[in-house]
C-alpha cells in the first residue's frame, strides 16, 4: 500500500502541473522550433554587434612595434610613433604606416574586415560606390564607406534604439493602464478622453517640426517617439487590470490591510503581464522600422550615424548600386522576420487556452 502511494506521488510530481507557471511558458516556448532557434540566433547576432570595434575597424586591435604594445582600439596614438612625420592621429590603413609595422620584429593584428562605419576607402581601385571585392565584402557606398561595417554597426544601433524604446514605452504603458484599470470610474474616463486626444496629434509633423528646431539625435528620436508609443499597451493592461481587480484573491489582500500600491505590484501586476510580454518583439519590430523609415526621410539621426534607413536611402540614390539596397533589405528583413517568429512563439506559449502537454 506505501510502495502504491508513493508511485502516485512520484508520477504526479513528474507532471507539468507542478511546474510553475513561468517554467510552463518557457517550455510551451520551446516546443515552438521556429521561434526557439529564432530566439538564439538572433541573441548570436545581437551579441556579436556588441564587439562591432572588434569585427570592423580600421584600427588594429594589438601593435607590437619595437619592443613596445599598442592598443589602437581603446587608445589614439600620433603617426609619429609609428615613423610618420606629423602628431595626427595615426591613418593603419596608409600603406607607409603598414609597412611600418609589418617590418622585422613588429606586427600589427587587424580586426576581420579592416574598415569601420566611418571609415573612407581612399585606396579603392574603382569609383565610388564601388561594388563586392575582397577590401570590401558588400561594397562601398557613394562615399566610399564600407557597406558591411555599416550594416554591422546599423544593426546594433536599430536594435539598442529599439530596446531602449520599447522600455520606456513598456513603463509607461503598464503604469498608465494598471491605474486606469485599477481605480477604474471617472479617473479612468477622463484618462481615456486625454489618450483619444494625445492619440489624435499628428506625430510625423512633430517630428519634422522639432527636427527643423533641433539638431537631429537619437536622444531626441527617443524622446518624440516614446511620446506616442505607449498608448497602444495601455489598452490591454487596462484590461487586465480591470479583469482582475474584482477576483477573490485581491479582495483577500485587501481584507488584509494591504495598501492600493501593494496590490498592484504583488498580486495584479504578476497576472497582467501577459500582453506585455507577448508584445515585446513586435513593440520592437515597430521600433525599428520607425527609426529605419525616419532615416530614409532624413528625420533620424544625424548623416554620419551608421543606419539602415540612410542605407535604403543611398540605394534609391544609386539604383546602379544593387549590393547597397539587396544587403541592407536582407538585414532588414531577416531581423524583423526573427523577431516576429519570436514574437509568434511568446504568443503560444502564453495561450491560456492551450491544453498542457501531460
Amino acid at each position: 500500500m506505501t510502495t502504491t502511494h508513493l508511485t502516485i506521488n512520484a508520477s504526479i510530481s513528474s507532471t507539468p502541473l507542478s511546474q510553475s507557471p513561468w517554467q510552463r511558458h518557457w517550455q510551451r516556448f520551446c516546443q515552438n522550433r521556429m521561434g526557439y532557434w529564432s530566439l538564439w540566433i538572433f541573441i548570436a547576432l545581437f551579441g556579436l554587434s556588441l564587439f562591432a570595434e572588434f569585427l570592423s575597424n580600421d584600427k588594429p586591435l594589438v601593435i607590437h612595434y619595437q619592443g613596445q604594445w599598442y592598443s589602437p582600439v581603446t587608445h589614439t596614438y600620433p603617426e609619429y610613433l609609428f615613423g610618420g612625420d606629423f602628431p595626427t592621429p595615426a591613418d593603419y590603413l596608409d600603406p607607409f604606416i603598414r609597412d611600418r609595422l609589418n617590418q622585422t620584429g613588429n606586427f600589427a593584428i587587424y580586426p576581420p574586415n579592416h574598415y569601420s562605419f566611418d571609415t573612407l576607402n581612399y585606396f579603392s581601385s574603382q569609383p565610388h560606390p564601388a561594388p563586392p571585392s575582397r577590401e570590401n565584402w558588400l561594397g562601398t557606398d557613394d562615399r566610399g564607406r564600407d557597406v558591411f561595417a555599416r550594416l554591422v554597426y546599423g544593426f546594433r544601433l536599430s536594435i539598442l534604439f529599439a530596446m531602449g524604446l520599447t522600455a520606456i514605452g513598456v513603463i509607461l504603458g503598464v503604469l498608465s493602464g494598471a491605474l486606469m484599470g485599477f481605480f477604474g470610474g471617472r479617473f479612468d474616463l477622463l484618462a481615456q478622453r486625454g489618450i483619444e486626444i494625445w492619440s489624435a496629434m499628428p506625430e510625423l509633423y512633430l517630428l519634422i517640426i522639432f527636427s527643423a528646431l533641433f539638431a537631429p539625435s537619437l536622444a531626441l528620436l527617443i524622446v518624440l517617439l516614446s511620446l506616442f508609443g505607449w498608448m497602444g499597451l495601455s489598452d490591454y493592461v487596462r484590461a487586465e487590470f480591470y479583469r482582475n481587480r474584482t477576483l477573490e484573491y485581491v479582495r483577500a489582500a485587501r481584507a488584509l490591510g494591504l495598501s492600493d500600491l501593494q496590490i498592484m505590484w504583488r498580486h495584479i501586476l504578476p497576472n497582467s503581464l501577459t500582453p506585455v510580454i507577448t508584445f515585446l518583439p513586435f513593440r520592437m519590430s515597430a521600433a525599428i522600422l520607425a527609426l529605419t523609415s525616419l532615416d530614409f526621410l532624413g528625420l533620424g539621426v544625424p548623416p554620419e550615424t551608421p543606419s539602415l534607413g540612410e542605407l535604403l536611402s543611398q540605394g534609391k540614390a544609386n539604383l546602379d548600386a544593387w549590393w547597397i539596397s539587396l544587403s541592407t533589405f536582407l538585414v532588414l528583413a531577416i531581423t524583423l522576420l526573427l523577431l516576429t517568429l519570436m514574437g509568434d512563439a511568446l504568443r503560444s506559449a502564453f495561450d491560456t487556452h492551450q491544453k498542457e502537454n501531460i
